[in-house]
C-alpha cells in the first residue's frame, strides 16, 4: 500500500492529496518539505509522498489562487500560505478533507493506513467491492441504479447507527 513510492495511497482516492495539502497549509503555513513530513507523520511512517507527487500539486493549488507561496528563504524553500478562495474552497469540500484527515489519523475505516480491520470486517467490505464490480459491469436501468443506491445508502445508514462504544458480548 503507498510505501515509500511517489503514488498517492487510495486513502486519498482521485484529487485528495492536494485536498490533504490544503487543509494542512490552513492549519499552519508551511514549506513543502514540512507538508510531506507532516502527512508522513500522520500515517506513522506508513506512506511519505514523494517531492515529485507534492511539488506539482502545490503548483496547481498555487495556480488556482488557493495558496500563496512566499519568496524562496536563505536555503531556497518557498512558505506556502493558504488564500481566501482556498479558504472558501476548503470549506466547500469540507466532509471530504473530514474524510481524508479521518482517514489519514485511522478514524473512518478503523484502520486508515496504520492498522487492520476486525477479518469479519474486512472480508465483508472486500466482499461488496466484488459484488460491486460485478453487477457494475454491466449497465444499469434507471430503476436499478436507484435501487442500487438505496442498498448503499441503507447499508450506510445503518453502519452510522451502530453503537461507537464497543459492547462486552
Amino acid at each position: 500500500m503507498g510505501g515509500r513510492s511517489g503514488r498517492s495511497p487510495s486513502v486519498f482516492g482521485r484529487g485528495g492529496l492536494q485536498l490533504v495539502l490544503l487543509q494542512l497549509i490552513s492549519e499552519q503555513a508551511s514549506h513543502g518539505y514540512e507538508l510531506i513530513k507532516a502527512i508522513e507523520e500522520r500515517l506513522q511512517g506508513r506512506y511519505s509522498p514523494s517531492p515529485g507527487v507534492v511539488y506539482p500539486r502545490l503548483a496547481m493549488l498555487e495556480d488556482m489562487g488557493y495558496i500563496l507561496a512566499q519568496k524562496p528563504d536563505t536555503q531556497g524553500r518557498r512558505r506556502y500560505s493558504i488564500t481566501p478562495a482556498g479558504r472558501d474552497f476548503l470549506q466547500k469540500q469540507k466532509s471530504q478533507v473530514d474524510v481524508l484527515m479521518a482517514r489519514m489519523e485511522g478514524g473512518v475505516d478503523g484502520a486508515g493506513l496504520r492498522g487492520g480491520r476486525p477479518a469479519p470486517v474486512a472480508r465483508a467490505i472486500e466482499n461488496l467491492k466484488m459484488a460491486m464490480r460485478l453487477r457494475l459491469t454491466q449497465p444499469l436501468s434507471q430503476e436499478q441504479a436507484l435501487a442500487f443506491a438505496a442498498i448503499l445508502d441503507e447499508a450506510a445508514s445503518r453502519i452510522e447507527r451502530l453503537p461507537s462504544e464497543p459492547t462486552n458480548a
